[in-house]
């Protein structure tokens, strides 16, 4: 039985569970459910302990290698603008539609304070919700005097822009001991991998126990909210690619609509099953040496791409965020809602390689927007269907980004030889 459909059953069963011990209010009920409230409690923990060396490593590996190697020449440089542009267009496009679907979403209140950890601001019994802080407090805090405190503090931001910053300063050391550093944190990054996998499969486990409470204080109300959450995700994964990326094909790569289909079709049928960007790779650079791309897409852009590319992470996160805001009754504030959009575009370059990863790297994007990670667990429970999408639409993004980057590299190469 696959990990899937065993966290399936997990969530299924959990949701059960509450269900039934909150409508018979069977004797020891209360006991069993905090029992699987601090089994729930350890499986976050054990997420969250990787989070920050796992996104800390992966960028100041990436980062640093491409700054060290010159990849981040011209193609390069235009490579991660292009990305970085798609990336905050289709983040903010997905908190503007987001925020007020879910705001839609009809959960009892009451219900969800009760879900709120007894230390969360607005809690029962929890400190008052202090004042959201103001634009140019929000960009201070992301230059901490001591980022090893901002990570011990939870604070993801200022770790995230360290991270790039540190990465970026590595391309000036001497290369010996540059080339040193970079092995030491790619062999951690890849730790921090193998670590996230083992901690998935006690995923069955986890989300039963996050499932029956949650359950027994929000009633079916739970189930439709993450039925809800998944048709929002698909959907605005789906539009982006239709309203953004396709006619970006179209026009900015010069290739018409039926001819960019073709192109990008069969390596999206390998995400879709597959589930992974790495996976459908080869389909990628032979859709591109198909389209007569230069060898700069099919050997460069898109290695680079599918490493670290992951437009579909640009929905997840922020829907993912501010639906577990809606749930826990985790108010946000407009300057919450940039800290998202800024961890979102960071954060989506560090999502490791496996299937769950984008729900994986919404710790930071959490973090900067005050909600609790522990609906993380849910979020996992039904991230099959989403991430097939989502993959798809990384690879969609990736095969965009060749096609519009390689065509204007021709053009360049023309130019050059007029």
């Amino acid at each position: 039985m696959s990990l899937t459909t065993r966290v399936l059953i997990g969530l299924v069963a959990g949701f059960l569970l509450g269900l039934a011990l909150a409508a018979r209010h069977v004797p020891g009920g209360d006991a069993v459910l905090s029992t699987l409230a601090i089994a729930g409690t350890i499986f976050i923990n054990l997420i969250r302990m990787t989070v920050l060396p796992l996104v800390a490593a992966m960028l100041v590996a990436s980062v640093g290698s491409l700054a060290s190697s010159g990849a981040l020449g011209q193609a390069g440089s235009r490579a991660a603008l292009l990305a970085v542009v798609l990336l905050v267009v289709v983040t903010l496009v997905t908190v503007l539609v987001a925020a007020p679907t879910l705001a839609a979403i009809d959960i009892d209140q009451m219900a969800a304070m009760a879900l709120r950890p007894p230390s969360a601001p607005g809690a029962a019994g929890g400190p008052p919700t202090a004042g959201a802080p103001s634009i140019a407090q929000w960009f201070v805090d992301l230059v901490p005097p001591n980022v090893v405190k901002a990570g011990a503090d939870g604070a993801m931001l200022p770790v995230i822009v360290f991270s790039v910053l540190f990465g970026l300063a590595l391309a000036g050391v001497t290369a010996d001991r540059r080339d040193s550093v970079l092995r030491g944190v790619e062999g951690i990054a890849d730790a921090m991998q193998r670590l996230v996998a083992w901690i998935l499969e006690l995923a069955p486990i986890g989300v039963f126990a996050l499932a029956a409470p949650l359950a027994s204080k929000l009633g079916l109300a739970a189930a439709g909210a993450v039925a809800a959450y998944v048709a929002l995700v698909v959907g605005l994964t789906i539009g982006v690619g239709i309203a953004i990326l396709y006619p970006l094909g179209v026009v900015a790569a010069r290739m018409p609509l039926r001819q960019f289909v073709a192109y990008c079709m069969p390596a999206q049928a390998v995400a879709f099953a597959s589930r992974s960007s790495l996976a459908a790779l080869p389909a990628m650079v032979e859709s591109a040496e198909r389209a007569g791309l230069p060898p700069v897409a099919a050997g460069f852009i898109l290695p680079l791409a599918a490493s670290v590319f992951r437009i579909g992470g640009a929905v997840a996160m922020p829907v993912g965020a501010l639906f577990l805001a809606r749930l826990y009754g985790v108010p946000v504030s407009t300057p919450q809602l940039a800290s998202v959009v800024f961890a979102t575009v960071l954060a989506s370059f560090a999502v490791p390689g496996i299937p769950g990863g984008s729900i994986i790297a919404m710790v930071p994007v959490l973090a900067a927007a005050n909600v609790p990670v522990d609906g993380i667990g849910i979020l996992l429970a039904v991230d099959t269907i989403p991430d097939m999408f989502r993959t798809t639409e990384n690879v969609t993004g990736s095969l965009t980004l060749a096609a519009i980057l390689g065509r204007q590299h021709s053009a360049d190469a023309v130019q050059i030889t007029l």
